[in-house]
């Protein structure tokens, strides 16, 4: 995305790439096809210009908790990306829990120990890798998130850096220290030669080599991507929340200076660090949102697009008491439990394909009251406005019914692409494009805001029934799978 100094998105281009699943739970990416898709696009992008060197700066945006390890020398990744849903380490996990280290995790970093997140995947690699550690130890090889790898390919290989927001989401940084906690990369045995330097989220970090697009353009901004929308939606004040809704879905609540330790399922994380000053808040995150779409349309052939999803669920009036449960990969947020699986239960001789099809956009609506009711406990704030985003967001009916499942107002932004916003946000903040938040809270623009119909008896009667469906799915993979 090209973005301006008043916000608007003057160019965007998009490339598609393969997902791979070897295996049941696993789920991978190939690297070259991670860095030609986003050069693809960039260039894309750029050719609208004139002159490449009218970009003031590069901001980056990341899937979080994908990892890679590539050698140093040449920039080779040793192994494809094991993505962010892979669910390959639960055995690891377990391991962790049961050597006494999950109130040890939770307290240091603000995470649960899951395989979602970062640290468990460095560790499968190095054991399942043919001389891998050695060549760790030896520090031959570089561990990252996609923004590692990605500005270790646009400096030419000068530069190994995080950020603030994507380290705290590796399960080895400590919240405390902002830093990498030693007693956790010894218990799994990650060298800390792998790791990169970690920078604040705004800032000059270094320029893109002269041959990647033709000139020395600036990197000041990383940030993961959930930290990045919600700073692409102007949620700067404590207790603004936002939802994006992609592949999975994701809610963050701004705590500002405080850090937030959740008794009810979610996650302490870092938001963004700018000048010095570091900004937290809470987490939840639900693994299957739009991906459950794409198996209506892809698995099941129920619908041809995904935006037919919308007027096949608007053509009743309820599921007819169909509810699913999208656990494919596991259950994220508040249950944290990888061996659930996915779910369709009440289904009748009337079910048919309109019922499945709205029962699939309740479900990830009820997921994010899940996230929601545990929200307002850890914080003790009601939920008054949801600011959502993400491709989903376009679908008006699936905005109603959140609205209607969690009883407060829903507001849709006008560019609805805030992980990229808030990446060129952060971006032109550190080159002085803007001066401050206030300048970014100016230039938010609304689109419009969906407001609750249902009345609270009907509200929660069909979410006892979402958590009914959902107790059903749990615990239901054996470790012989």
């Amino acid at each position: 995305m090209l973005v301006g100094p008043d916000g608007t998105v003057t160019a965007s281009a998009n490339a598609e790439f393969r997902q791979h699943y070897p295996r049941p739970g696993w789920v991978e990416h190939d690297p070259d096809d991670i860095i030609g898709s986003q050069f693809t696009a960039a260039r894309e992008a750029l050719a609208t210009l004139e002159d490449s060197q009218s970009v003031a700066a590069i901001g980056i945006a990341n899937q979080r908790e994908t990892t890679l390890l590539w050698d140093r020398r040449d920039g080779r990744p040793v192994h494809n990306a094991i993505v962010w849903q892979d669910r390959r380490t639960t055995g690891l996990c377990d391991a962790l829990r049961s050597a006494g280290w999950e109130e040890e995790i939770r307290s240091r970093t603000g995470l649960v120990i899951d395989p979602y997140f970062s640290a468990t995947k460095v560790r499968w690699l190095l054991d399942a890798v043919p001389g891998l550690r050695g060549r760790a130890e030896r520090g031959e090889i570089a561990f990252g998130t996609v923004d590692s790898f990605l500005i270790y390919t646009l400096t030419g290989g000068r530069l190994h850096v995080t950020d603030v927001s994507n380290a705290s989401r590796t399960m080895l940084f400590n919240l405390q220290t902002l830093d990498w906690d030693d007693d956790i990369l010894r218990e799994l045995r990650i060298p800390r030669a792998l790791l990169p330097e970690v920078r604040a989220s705004s800032g000059v970090i270094g320029v893109t080599d002269l041959e990647v697009f033709g000139s020395e353009i600036p990197i000041s901004g990383i940030a993961g991507d959930q930290q990045a929308a919600t700073f692409g939606q102007a949620c700067f004040t404590p207790g603004m929340s936002k939802q994006t809704f992609g592949t999975g879905s994701f809610m963050l609540m701004n705590t500002g200076e405080r850090q937030v330790t959740s008794q009810h399922g979610l996650l302490t994380t870092i938001g963004w660090q700018i000048g010095g000053e570091t900004t937290y808040a809470l987490e939840g995150s639900s693994f299957i949102a739009g991906a459950a779409v794409q198996w209506l349309r892809d698995a099941l052939g129920i619908i041809g697009s995904a935006a037919e999803s919308a007027s096949l669920a608007a053509s009743v009036e309820s599921s007819g008491g169909v509810y699913f449960v999208p656990a494919f990969v596991g259950l994220g947020a508040p249950y944290w439990d990888p061996n659930a699986r996915g779910a369709l239960l009440g289904l009748t001789r009337g079910t048919g394909r309109a019922e499945i099809a709205r029962a699939v956009l309740e479900a990830v609506a009820f997921q994010t009251r899940d996230l929601a009711t545990a929200m307002e406990a850890d914080c003790g704030m009601e939920l008054s406005d949801l600011r959502v985003d993400g491709g989903m967001v376009a679908n008006d009916v699936l905005m109603q019914i959140q609205a209607d499942t969690l009883g407060c107002s829903v507001t849709r932004p006008a560019v609805i692409e805030t992980t990229g916003m808030g990446a060129a946000f952060l971006a032109g903040l550190a080159v002085g494009i803007w001066h401050d938040t206030a300048d970014i809270e100016r230039i938010w623009q609304l689109d419009r805001q969906f407001v609750p119909v249902k009345n609270s008896a009907q509200r929660d009667r069909e979410y006892h029934g979402w958590l009914r469906a959902v107790e059903r799915s749990r615990d239901w993979a054996t470790d012989d799978e």
